[in-house]
């Protein structure tokens, strides 16, 4: 064999957001793009802050010194200063640039801090249902993938988490707003989620990471906020995007971010450093690097994407399907009227409608709908999921 045993064995579990986008383009081909609604890819279509557009021009038109040179493997200072002052701005705690490493988007961010933190054999927890890339990202580094349920609402079941918890445990990973259910996790359980880490730091007298993958973080509905983990535990590292919050998904541009009482701070600041040339991202886009810095407070119009989820759940309610109604992000995850989530997702599928089964996010009986969509796509979808359940009484 000509490849990696582990890779062979991953491809054949990998992503199924792709598989489906990839059926959607063959779909586009045969029936054309009108005839086909695709919810398969968390693709922000919703536009760029005009901010955004004037910056980009601004730093392109910009006599500058080694403009797409390399950066400091951190970053630019400048731009770490920038993000510092957001962080500490909103969570009340004294961020410097000395806590913040920029990163190729949330998924670079991941990978970085687990390649940072992770011994062969060190488990991480993740929460059912997950992003799917985390298993994949955490056996990139020898850990071990530990699996805690959610209660039926998908919010945090701290009682399971706990019991998920050894002494073999690193790190756990949130992301809130969640992908794939759109949950925005409370202040309440987030607070009774850092007590049970503590208390467990202190069981086995070492630290519980937390990690919270948050490219969602200001993408949220009906004026919730998402809390702060830095606010609520000390051994707590965020790994930010601008994909959503921006609209810029393609330019990989984000940020690690870690409380500044951490344990071993700056062993763990330099870890970070050392992981991100040595993993090959070597620095994050330069140019996106001095656009970011400039528009913290900026984003897109999120009232565009509650407008959409607000469309989707009249329609899929009135139709039959039960859901719980998402928070944030821009994902919807639906009870399956059958119990085989891949078996209704062909039968969406013969109606020219792509979305994502359950069982890719480790949760079957399920399926995931991106409404990040034109709304003509969701309108003129219901007929088609309206006939499939139909047709599964």
């Amino acid at each position: 064999m000509s490849i990696s045993k582990k890779i062979k064995a991953s491809i054949s579990q990998s992503s199924m957001i792709r598989k489906m986008f990839e059926q959607g383009i063959l779909l586009k081909k045969k029936h054309g793009e009108d005839n086909v609604y695709d919810f398969s890819l968390g693709n922000p279509n919703v536009d760029h802050p005009e901010e955004f557009k004037k910056e980009l021009i601004a730093v392109a038109d910009e006599e500058i010194a080694l403009k797409h040179g390399y950066t400091p493997n951190a970053g630019y200072p400048a731009t770490r200063q920038s993000v510092a002052r957001k962080i500490s701005k909103t969570t009340g705690l004294k961020i410097t640039a000395d806590h913040v490493v920029m990163s190729c988007g949330a998924g670079g961010a991941l990978n970085v801090i687990l390649k940072s933190l992770l011994d062969p054999g060190d488990e991480v927890i993740i929460l059912k249902p997950f992003f799917v890339e985390y298993p994949f990202y955490i056996e990139n580094y020898g850990g071990v993938v530990k699996y805690a349920a959610t209660k039926p609402d998908f919010s945090l079941d701290i009682d399971a988490i706990s019991k998920a918890i050894t002494r073999k445990t690193k790190a756990m990973i949130i992301n809130s707003p969640n992908n794939p259910t759109g949950r925005v996790y409370s202040k309440k359980s987030i607070e009774e989620l850092a007590r049970l880490l503590r208390e467990k730091g202190r069981v086995f007298k070492k630290p519980v990471y937390l990690l919270a993958d948050e490219p969602y973080a200001e993408i949220v509905f009906d004026g919730l906020k998402v809390p702060s983990i830095l606010k609520a535990y000390q051994n707590s590292i965020i790994a930010y995007s601008y994909s959503k919050t921006l609209s810029l998904p393609g330019e990989r541009i984000g940020y690690i971010a870690v409380h500044p009482k951490i344990h071993d701070a700056d062993d763990l600041v330099n870890a970070l450093i050392l992981c991100t040339r040595i993993m090959g991202f070597v620095n994050a886009p330069a140019l996106m690097q001095r656009i970011v810095a400039k528009l913290q407070h900026v984003t897109v119009d999120v009232d565009i994407y509650q407008k959409k989820r607000d469309l989707l759940c009249q329609g899929l309610a009135k139709a039959g399907y039960q859901f719980t109604k998402p928070q944030g992000a821009f994902y919807l995850f639906v009870k399956s009227p059958m119990p085989d989530d891949v078996k209704f997702v062909h039968m969406l599928l013969q109606k020219n409608i792509l979305v994502v089964p359950g069982s890719g996010f480790g949760s079957p009986g399920y399926f995931r709908i991106a409404f990040c969509v034109e709304d003509a796509t969701i309108i003129n979808s219901m007929d088609g999921f309206a006939a499939a359940i139909r047709e599964c009484k």
